[in-house]
């Protein structure tokens, strides 16, 4: 490759070059057509006084001073000068600047100085000096050679760095072979680094995903299994309650279910596609949501507030998506609120449509324990638990998940942070999408 492009380079260096030089030849010759040629110009310049010296020598010394003076003058403009005696008005040659003189034996001459060449001048090749023309050769071939080993260096080492990546090493980066470029390859190197680390995040997840589904479906299937051997067993006339059995087969196969509904959820929400491009109004889904906890909540002697802050009907904004999945991550959050809340706290939820013109926010405050700060950043991940939430019956650890993403699905944020006062925040913010048309 860094052949190629330093031929191209080299190629399209000369060809300026040669466009450069012509292009300047050319206002030379026409300039040189309105004015004449650079000799010419100079010739004119300077015959006046050259003329006049010379008549001044001829008037004192006669023809011979002539020779003197021509030694005297540079090679150039020696031989441009003549002296020729004038025996009648013969007419001055072109390209002669004349004066006439007496000599002082009494012979009248004709100086003349010629300003034009007596032929054409040498056209060079390209119309270029030589030496132009070597300097244009070996400034091309440094000058390209150069410049494609600027270009090529990084781009071989972006290319054996997609090599690695695409032969499974995940942990290639860039940046030290960058060093301190500064231009738009070094950009693309580092646009490589967070490709890379992208994907090492991403396979990094879905096999820490793959060894949670694996430990969660182990537990259940295992005790499937043995109630299926205890059901045999009691076939052949061992003790054993036949109704328990089949009652503990029945509650592993809907714990089972459960989890591939789940998978089934965060698959949906992560997939990147579009939630769907119907309109629905978040206030009335939060007031169902609260409406299902509240009834939960009454065993766990725990209340609910819901404090709506909304604008009027009719100026009240429309959320754009699927209103299912909105709901399902607010329920998932709720659920979790209430999973941690003790007996006699109070759970509040409020509805803001009024602080943020551009997006609304929904905030669940609990009143539990909290979570440790260097853990609150995990809890969105799948199967991430918390210690006293590490119980049967809690659930898979993927609730706060599906949440994540379903509001990342509506372009939205999640974000929790423990309360001064004890107690979690969960903050979900869900940008206004005005209905077209």
């Amino acid at each position: 490759m860094k052949s190629r492009l330093f031929l191209k380079i080299l190629l399209a260096f000369w060809l300026t070059f040669i466009l450069m030089t012509q292009g300047l030849w050319l206002l030379f010759m026409l300039n040189n057509d309105r004015r004449g040629p650079p000799e010419q110009l100079m010739a004119e310049f300077v015959a006046p006084t050259v003329l006049a010296a010379a008549v001044d020598t001829v008037a004192r010394s006669g023809p011979g001073g002539i020779e003197r003076l021509q030694a005297s003058l540079p090679a150039d403009q020696a031989k441009r000068l003549t002296l020729v005696p004038v025996t009648d008005q013969e007419p001055a040659p072109e390209r002669l600047i004349t004066r006439m003189v007496r000599a002082p034996d009494g012979q009248n001459y004709r100086i003349g100085y010629r300003h034009g060449g007596d032929n054409p001048r040498e056209v060079p090749l390209l119309n270029a000096p030589p030496e132009l023309l070597l300097v244009g050769v070996l400034g091309g071939l440094l000058f390209s050679g150069a410049l494609a080993w600027y270009l090529t260096a990084p781009i071989n080492r972006l290319r054996r760095g997609f090599e690695q990546l695409a032969g499974g090493d995940l942990t290639v980066r860039l940046a030290p072979a960058i060093g301190h470029r500064r231009d738009e390859l070094a950009d693309l190197g580092r646009d490589f680094d967070l490709m890379a680390r992208r994907l090492a995040q991403l396979v990094e997840a879905r096999d820490r995903l793959l060894h949670h589904v694996s430990h969660e479906l182990r537990s259940p299937l295992a005790r499937l299994q043995l109630a299926i051997a205890l059901g045999r067993d009691s076939d052949r006339g061992e003790p054993a309650d036949m109704t328990t059995m089949v009652s503990r087969i029945e509650r592993e196969s809907a714990r089972l279910e459960a989890l591939v509904a789940e998978l089934l959820t965060l698959a949906r929400a992560e997939s990147g596609q579009s939630p769907g491009d119907d309109y629905f109004d978040l206030a009335g889904v939060v007031a169902s949501v609260v409406e299902d906890a509240r009834f939960e909540a009454q065993a766990q002697n725990i209340r609910i507030d819901l404090i709506e802050t909304l604008l009027p009907e009719d100026d009240r904004p429309p959320l754009k998506g699927n209103a299912e999945l909105v709901r399902r991550a607010i329920d998932n959050i709720v659920r979790n609120a209430l999973r941690f809340s003790p007996p006699g706290s109070t759970l509040t939820i409020a509805v803001d449509e009024r602080s943020d013109p551009a997006c609304s926010r929904i905030t669940v405050l609990d009143e539990g324990p909290g979570i440790p700060e260097a853990e609150i950043g995990a809890i969105f991940e799948p199967f991430v638990r918390g210690a006293e939430d590490d119980q049967p019956g809690s659930g898979f650890g993927l609730g706060l998940t599906i949440a994540s993403r379903a509001i990342a699905a509506h372009g939205g944020r999640l974000t929790a942070e423990n309360r001064p006062s004890g107690g979690l925040q969960v903050t979900i913010a869900l940008p206004i999408h005005p209905p077209q048309g």
